[in-house]
């Protein structure tokens, strides 16, 4: 009876397991949900119609750190792979940057290693006429950030890479992104780090406007990055129908006049209010960008020389007001996750008028302790001395999100003069998003020996600021039809060890986790052989 018993139970285990094999799940643990993909990224692979093949170029000896990129890599494309066709596929040699790791041997002397922290992301299968790849960097390193910190962030912003290719190469093309020209914008050595950035998304363009009515046409975004002259008739009309059919708008403004260069050699600047001619476009979108400056408490320092002597500088760091550090909400997947936006000379953005067909949500704003400076005034170096009785503003906006249907500024007037293929006009828009900035120092890079340096990053305190991940955030979610940019808000909890604690107590760790276990097995073995003599000893 008791063998039909055990045959029973076993036959009854291999019945289970037939089904077991072709069902999976997991259940994730994590407080962080670091093992589970998300919706939007569950609904982009189950649509796949092609197979995507992942090259992982990342191998070879490495330390901890790169190892555990690595892991979290391969398991984020077995994840993607219970969705969608997605699988690993063996790497092929590439003409890419190594990523140079030094490191302290045992014996304290310095190891380099060169590691290709990339994967390289194929849809369709490879030799198809239709095939398409990207090279996907892995790496996220910000200037900074610790080691660590800088892995972190990369296994965090890692579904949101992978999802994002995908997603841009099941598109026959990608999408066009325009940097206006023609109204004194930062020139393209300004920008370029941003534009680095955007061109792992989209294909980046410049370019002035003519008096073709189509120029705009299959550009998805439009930057405007700080401008400085006058904006025609002609040229506000084709911006707001391009707005009109669909197309989205970065605004970066500033609403005063200044000189940086006068600031720097005479110590002072005059600012005037700036009139790009747009303030009534705007105002018809719902927004004014105001002819003032925001000063604020918390801000950048400035290197000023407060000697006497001509002969002798001493630069010391003073507050400088006018470089504002920008608070970012964590209410919107644009800038929830980010740290504080820098920016010099910047106006306040104002929401106006009461249209419930566009939604209105502040992005960046200053910190509780703010002043405004209406124009025309004065900046002058010599007064750094800020008189806190001024400082009574919280949170004023400096950057606003704008998503619904806009009305035309030419819904009810005529044409301008001097365009060609004017296409029908619209008196309202397609639902769409514009992001408008009250400051162009935001997506500016300085230069250092002629290149660019990172967007955010400040020379003189050695930080490096959110504005990078701000602006390619923006343009991410003024195009984002799959919802995929609250991925980027996803976080890991960092824990670390004490390094310099572990190396002193190295023989130590190394002992007790060695040991314990075999003297913890050791205890449990004296408890429970004479406990089981007990049990089973045969009454004399």
């Amino acid at each position: 009876m008791r063998t039909w018993k055990y045959i029973g139970l076993a036959l009854a285990l291999v019945l289970l397991n037939i089904p077991v094999q072709y069902l999976y799940f997991r259940v994730d643990m994590t407080d962080d949900h670091r093992y589970s993909l998300s919706e939007p990224t569950k609904t982009l692979l189950r649509g796949l119609e092609e197979p995507v093949e992942v090259e992982l170029l990342l191998d070879g000896k490495m330390n901890a750190s790169f190892l555990r990129l690595r892991e979290a890599t391969m398991q984020l494309v077995e994840e993607m792979g219970e969705y969608g066709e997605v699988k690993l596929v063996k790497a092929e040699q590439y003409n890419l940057p190594a990523t140079v790791i030094h490191e302290r041997a045992k014996d304290g002397q310095t190891v380099q290693t060169q590691l290709y922290p990339y994967a390289v992301v194929r849809y369709g299968k490879k030799g198809s006429k239709d095939s398409r790849s990207q090279v996907v960097p892995l790496l996220v390193n910000e200037r900074g950030r610790s080691g660590e910190e800088n892995i972190n962030r990369s296994i965090e912003q890692l579904e949101f890479t992978f999802a994002e290719t995908v997603s841009s190469l099941k598109r026959p093309a990608k999408q066009w992104v325009a940097f206006l020209e023609g109204h004194g914008e930062l020139p393209e050595e300004n920008v370029l780090d941003v534009e680095m950035q955007l061109a792992h998304y989209y294909q980046v363009n410049r370019g002035t406007l003519t008096s073709d009515d189509k120029d705009l046409d299959g550009n998805t975004v439009l930057i405007i990055a700080d401008p400085q002259e006058p904006f025609s008739e002609r040229d506000k009309y084709q911006i707001d129908q391009y707005i009109m059919r669909g197309g989205h708008v970065l605004w970066l403004l500033n609403g005063v006049r200044f000189s940086e260069d006068f600031l720097e050699t005479e110590g002072t600047t005059p600012i005037i209010p700036l009139d790009l001619h747009l303030q009534d476009l705007l105002f018809r979108y719902g927004v004014r960008i105001e002819p003032a400056l925001v000063q604020d408490m918390q801000c950048l320092p400035i290197p000023v020389d407060v000697s006497t002597d001509p002969s002798q500088p001493n630069f010391q760091p003073l507050p400088w007001t006018y470089a504002p550090l920008l608070l970012t909400s964590n209410a919107s997947p644009v800038t929830a996750g980010l740290g504080q936006v820098s920016a010099t000379f910047c106006s306040p953005v104002s929401a106006v008028g009461e249209d419930e067909a566009i939604r209105k949500e502040v992005l960046i704003a200053t910190s509780t302790r703010s002043a405004l400076t209406p124009t025309p005034a004065e900046v002058d170096l010599s007064n750094l001395n800020p008189n806190p009785e001024r400082f009574v503003y919280q949170y004023v906006p400096v950057g606003v999100l704008l998503e619904g249907v806009f009305p035309s500024l030419y819904a009810h007037q005529m044409t301008p003069d001097g365009l060609d293929n004017v296409q029908p006009k619209r008196a309202q828009s397609e639902p769409t998003r514009q992001i408008v900035i009250g400051a162009g120092s935001v997506i500016r890079n300085e230069l250092q020996q002629g290149q660019p340096l990172p967007c955010g990053y400040d020379r003189y305190t050695g930080q490096q600021f959110s504005n990078r991940d701000l602006i390619v955030n923006s343009v991410l979610y003024l195009t984002d039809e799959a919802g995929l940019i609250p991925l980027r808000q996803k976080t890991l909890t960092l824990r670390l060890l004490n390094g310099d604690k572990a190396r002193a107590n190295r023989t130590l760790i190394q002992l007790t986790t060695t040991l314990l276990p075999l003297l913890m097995l050791a205890l449990v073995a004296l408890i429970y052989n004479p406990l089981r003599k007990l049990k089973y000893q045969q009454p004399i």
